[in-house]
């Protein structure tokens, strides 16, 4: 049977289908509300699919299926057999590292401490993870500041204390340990704080905060000031420390919010989950999707695989749109204001900053991959059709239309190729005329570039300079028929905003972004190179006119006195004599008086 005969015969059920390469591997996992409806969707005219769908469907030599009770089934069962077989196709999900976690030991007098290593089967348990162990830190030093724990890793048990095995270390005698070793402090006590801890950890600060409050008036009522102060100084710290953290609202908030970052196919996704009003865990993911996928559908990849690290999800889960699945008792909600929309943004933010981040590493660790990022990135914000792999900038350069020129660099791969760097002087311009100069230049290069190297036509070019440099370079490129075959777009350099032939509000690039960068790096190339070429040609004409004018200079006699001297400065410097045996007496002397009156 073949493969198109096995799936006219999967069922109109919800569940999950796997694709089989000849060789019996697991190459693609999908889940499906409808198994027979969306697995035919691959097996149509290869037209309407997209390049990397069409690859996988040339691959797959055999497909089964798993039927589910649900859509939520189907996606937990997907997350679960993609970890299993690693499909080729699949989204890979990416930690970028060990995250810390926060142990309560399941010793008699438990410890409490910063750990990387999960291991619940000795019943210790965990909170976490934390995207910064910097936060993790301060929550351990907060509660050693607050309760007296012990530090050490001695075996503690109540048998053993009795016994006087042990005798109490220097965080005994100076207050910061109560000294369970030697039976100072009792197990009901000491659970008591471990309780608070953990109650604080599951994110139910709130709870400990009011429980404080109502024991330091009731022992200020008894008079009890001791008891009073300690549990003043309690509340002092856990508020100090609730100050510094995330704060969502004064109300008990209960919530798991997503957010992604990116577009295909590279997204960065962070979670966060709030309990009582504060974040308790934050997480980034970076997903790759090797085929086509909706965002809904990498959405629900990333719920799927948080929901699998951190348990059940809460009731109300906040997200940017909403995911391809229904996952029964959880309430999908798209905030458009108030604390909700801030803890999305507070997301979104996280998920931006973890994208930029992983391709700044990415631009030390992998090169030739960060460049190719960087260039589809500015694809897209442009809405380019193709990649821009070679990009031109043009700047014009004149100081009151004194010395006119210009210059293009051209940018492959995102990176100056600067033996392509081409330089002008204006011709057919007379005074300062931006735009009349930028059309003749852009006429100019590529009139050449037709001629002589057709197939190498930049994707991108940009101009430095705001709506009438742009149109007028368009001018030159339509004349040449090329407004078809090229993007063109001008970059105005005081916002930052790039320009685009008849569109009349400009776009605004995320200024963190690498495809700004780029733009922002090229177009400065190009105002340096264009300014360097612009100051040797008015030094050079600075210099000439200095001994032009002097009767009986022409230009041979002017080479050979620079070539001798260097500059006009060592002439008029220079004894006489030396001068004369290069042009004679009568002209030496009528030099250098020249140039004296000159300085």
């Amino acid at each position: 049977m073949t493969v198109k005969e096995k799936i006219a015969l999967f069922p109109h059920l919800p569940g999950v289908y796997r694709y089989y390469d000849s060789a019996g591997k697991v190459i693609y996992v999908g889940k499906a509300k409808d198994l027979h409806k969306r697995v035919a969707q691959y097996f149509v005219p290869p037209e309407r699919l997209s390049t990397k769908t069409r690859i996988l469907v040339s691959k797959i030599a055999d497909a089964q299926f798993s039927v589910v009770d649900s859509e939520a089934d189907a996606l937990l069962l997907e997350n679960n057999l993609i970890k299993q077989y690693k499909p080729k196709y699949n989204i890979l999900l990416k930690d970028s590292k060990t995250y810390p976690w926060i142990c309560i030991s399941a010793d008699e007098f438990p410890k409490v401490f910063i750990t990387r290593r999960v291991d619940r089967s000795k019943g210790n348990r965990y909170f976490g993870p934390y995207s910064s162990a910097l936060h993790a830190r301060s929550l351990v030093e907060m509660f050693s500041d607050i309760y007296p724990l012990r530090s050490c890793n001695l075996k503690i048990t109540s048998e053993a204390v009795l016994r006087k095995k042990f005798r109490p270390c220097l965080d005994f005698h100076i207050g910061r340990c109560r000294g369970c070793c030697v039976g100072a402090v009792s197990t009901d006590e000491y659970g008591r704080w471990i309780d608070e801890i953990a109650h604080m950890l599951s994110g139910k600060g709130g709870e400990i905060v009011r429980r404080y409050k109502a024991l330091m008036q009731e022992a200020a009522e008894k008079l009890d000031f001791e008891s009073a102060q300690e549990y003043k100084d309690r509340l002092d710290r856990l508020q100090k420390h609730y100050s510094k953290s995330i704060i969502t609202s004064s109300a008990d908030t209960d919530a798991d919010v997503f957010s992604l970052a990116g577009d295909a196919p590279e997204w960065y996704g962070n979670f966060l989950r709030i309990r009582g009003g504060a974040v308790v865990q934050s997480l980034n993911l970076s997903l790759r999707a090797n085929i086509e996928e909706e965002p809904s559908s990498v959405l629900s990849t990333f719920i799927a695989e948080m929901e699998s690290k951190f348990g059940a999800l809460s009731a109300e889960v906040i997200v940017p749109f909403l995911p391809d699945v229904e996952i029964p008792g959880v309430e999908f909600r798209i905030p458009v204001r108030g604390d909700r929309l801030s803890l999305l943004e507070l997301s979104a933010k996280n998920a931006r900053e973890f994208r930029f981040n992983s391709l700044k590493q990415r631009e030390h660790t992998d090169p030739d991959e960060f460049r190719a990022a960087v260039v589809e990135e500015l694809r897209k914000a442009l809405g380019m059709k193709e990649p821009p792999i070679h990009m031109e900038c043009f700047d014009n350069s004149n100081i009151q239309g004194t010395n006119p020129v210009a210059s293009c660099v051209v940018f492959r791969n995102a990176e100056p190729s600067k033996k392509d760097y081409r330089k002008f002087k204006i011709k057919t311009v007379v005074g300062a005329n931006d735009f009349a100069s930028m059309k003749e230049v852009v006429n100019r290069r590529y009139s050449r570039m037709l001629e002589e190297a057709p197939d190498d036509l930049p994707q991108l070019i940009v101009i430095d300079g705001g709506k009438g440099q742009l149109d007028a370079a368009y001018q030159a490129l339509a004349e040449l028929g090329l407004t078809e075959r090229l993007t063109v777009v001008g970059l105005a350099k005081r916002l930052e905003e790039v320009i685009r032939v008849g569109d009349p509000y400009p776009l605004f690039i995320d200024r963190n972004s690498q495809a700004l960068k780029v733009l922002q790096h090229i177009r400065d190339e190009a105002h340096r190179f264009g300014i360097t070429f612009h100051r040797a040609l008015r030094s050079k004409s600075q210099i000439q006119s200095a001994l032009k004018e002097i009767k009986g200079v022409g230009d041979k006699t002017e080479q050979r006195l620079l070539l001798h001297f260097g500059s006009v400065a060592r002439i008029a410097d220079a004894p006489l004599e030396e001068v004369s045996a290069l042009v004679g007496p009568a002209l030496a002397a009528r030099i250098q008086a020249y140039l004296k009156t000159q300085e």
